[in-house]
């Protein structure tokens, strides 16, 4: 029986890498995202290349109906996942505490902390069916150490961090691994997102090093997920070799 991997954020970046390398090791995927396009092309490249098995869920995280209506969808021959990959997030401007936009606030709140318990609750029963269930939540570096400019998306990562280990102690008797990962600089779509479109601003970001790759990060997610059973990976950081802190950086 292949093994069930279900993936928040899959349009792009890390959800999208992490897709294409689980597909290429035979897992069947259900992959969610906003963008139906995109996760349109993204299900078809991966059933020509892979001959993968797709279940595209069109929905927000940031939308609790959505989310429940969505999985509620499933028919029984996808009703048991093995992974959870909670991958949805995003950063949104980059100013000080008493200049942010507090739209700004609501929207990475609302995402990358409610999305992440909407989706982890609403398919634990999914995966509570499963012989090695494991959650694996995206953090960032900005939730393990606040960085100027950063204030409430530091805040969502640090509270990423904490549910990880809230799951973890109270799943802990479900037999079910929780992981977090917390990656570096990631060149990706998020300085594009964060800077809402300036491509200049976001590409000014990475100048001066080499970032990751959304590809590596997903290695990083690949591994986590390919450990005997009675190993867990509680938390793992990864970032660039010229990046040794959120905000120290060895640029050229």
């Amino acid at each position: 029986m292949k093994k069930t991997i279900f993936i928040t954020g899959a349009t792009s970046g890390i959800g999208e890498a992490s897709a294409i390398k689980f597909a290429a090791a035979g897992f069947r995927l259900i992959l969610t995202g906003r963008r139906a396009d995109r996760l349109s092309n993204l299900s078809s490249r991966l059933k020509t290349l892979y001959q993968s098995d797709v279940l595209q869920l069109v929905f927000d995280v940031q939308n609790r109906k959505q989310v429940n209506e969505a999985i509620d969808s499933m028919n029984d021959e996808w009703k048991q996942v093995d992974i959870l990959l909670n991958n949805a997030g995003l950063a949104l401007g980059r100013e000080p505490f008493n200049q942010a936009s507090v739209d700004d606030w609501d929207t990475m709140l609302h995402t990358n902390v409610n999305g992440l318990l909407y989706v982890s609750r609403a398919v634990l029963p999914l995966i509570e069916k499963s012989n090695s269930p494991q959650i694996i939540n995206i953090g960032s570096i900005a939730g393990k150490e606040v960085y100027a400019d950063g204030n409430v998306y530091c805040a969502s990562k640090f509270a990423v961090d904490a549910i990880t280990k809230a799951m973890r102690i109270d799943l802990l008797k479900k037999g079910i691994k929780v992981t977090v990962i917390h990656p570096g600089a990631v060149e990706t779509e998020f300085s594009v997102v964060r800077f809402k479109g300036d491509v200049k601003k976001a590409s000014a970001a990475y100048i001066g090093f080499q970032p990751l790759h959304a590809a590596d990060v997903a290695d990083a997610i690949f591994y986590v997920a390919g450990l005997p059973d009675h190993v867990c990976i509680n938390e793992l950081v990864i970032m660039p070799k010229q990046q040794a802190s959120s905000s120290y950086f060895d640029k050229n």
